[in-house]
């Protein structure tokens, strides 16, 4: 079992940037891929970044890919999204998810084991 704990959302105004993290419970941390998603109000939850267990591997949604960067601590049992160039777009209920398929690059959220319970960014034009 692992519980994840996002923080880091706010408001923004459009251009300005933040740093998501995810924390994770549990010795097995680096086990998992990890990734993030989110969710706009009456859309459906949408992939945004996935990194594999070591951090060496990367996947991007095309409409961040550019401006967020995923990246992992597993001393620290912690995950971040940096979003840079945020645009009204971005303005979601962010979550991250642990995939038991460590070597990563899955995109659908059906093929994650566990969920944070989401962190809300809202960018201002």
């Amino acid at each position: 079992q692992v519980q994840l704990v996002e923080s880091g959302g706010g408001s923004v105004q459009a251009g300005g940037s933040l740093r998501l993290s995810c924390a994770a419970s549990g010795r097995t941390f680096s086990s998992y891929a990890m990734g993030w998603f989110r969710q706009a109000p009456g859309k459906e939850r949408e992939f945004v970044a996935t990194i594999n267990w070591s951090g060496g591997r990367t996947y991007y949604a095309d409409s961040v890919k550019g401006r967020f960067t995923i990246s992992r601590d597993n001393a620290k049992n912690t995950v971040y999204l940096q979003m840079n160039s945020l645009n009204p777009e971005d303005t979601a209920v962010y979550y991250c998810a642990a995939d038991r398929d460590r070597f990563g690059g899955n995109q659908n959220s059906y093929e994650y084991d566990y969920w944070g319970q989401g962190t809300q960014v809202t960018v201002s034009s």
